[in-house]
């Protein structure tokens, strides 16, 4: 077994309005992790209590173009006349110091992500109700009613595309979902074939003769 395995990529996904950054924080929280946020990229404002490179990476849209015909982001999505992206560079480089790298995204860009990375974790965050998502949106105050159904909208057209994922987890109470996505990731390291190259000696896998048997 190599002494700095390969992190595990989660990607945290759903409609906005759904708790995404919430729901992440808690896991960051909880003792004995080992997570790494990686910090998305947007060409949007910043928000009341936002900062630069921690929330996101606030860039000029020229900036962000310019990047996306480097082809510098894993994936990258427009929305309501904002991008957003996720540096691809930044990524690769925490997955082989052995970080667990939660992706917190939109809808379209982790069907982006689903299509390059083959191994990674996809987790689609539900709210408990349509009307609490509503809720959710209408108590940020930083958006237009018109805005606001807008997201609606494409939240109910997303809903549609929850079985692209692998998990659903709905955020009926933060805690209570971000317990349900640590198990879920100790179960995906546990997974045969993430673990079975750390037990090749216990497992006799070195041994020819008992490879057909344990198939």
């Amino acid at each position: 077994m190599k002494l700095n395995d390969k992190g595990l990529l989660v990607v945290l996904s759903g409609p906005s309005g759904v708790g995404k950054g919430t729901v992440r924080k808690a896991l960051f929280d909880m003792p004995d992790q080992n997570f790494v946020y990686s910090v998305s990229m947007t060409t949007r404002k910043m928000r009341p209590g936002e900062v630069d490179g921690k929330d996101y990476y606030f860039v000029s849209r020229e900036e962000f173009e310019k990047r996306i015909e480097d082809g510098k982001f894993l994936e990258h999505a427009e929305f309501v006349g904002n991008y957003y992206g996720t540096p691809l560079d930044e990524v690769n480089k925490q997955l082989d110091n052995g970080k667990e790298v939660i992706l917190e995204i939109e809808v379209e860009g982790a069907l982006q992500v689903r299509d390059k990375v083959k191994d990674a974790v996809f987790i689609f965050l539900v709210p408990p109700s349509k009307e609490a998502l509503y809720n959710r949106l209408k108590r940020r105050g930083t958006e237009s009613e018109e805005v606001i159904q807008e997201r609606i909208a494409k939240a109910n057209r997303e809903f549609k595309l929850a079985y692209k994922y692998d998990y659903i987890v709905v955020n009926d109470e933060v805690n209570n979902a971000a317990d349900r996505i640590m198990a879920i990731i100790r179960a995906e390291h546990a997974k045969t074939w993430r673990s079975i190259h750390k037990y090749e000696e216990l497992l006799d896998m070195k041994d020819d003769k008992n490879k057909g048997d344990n198939k």
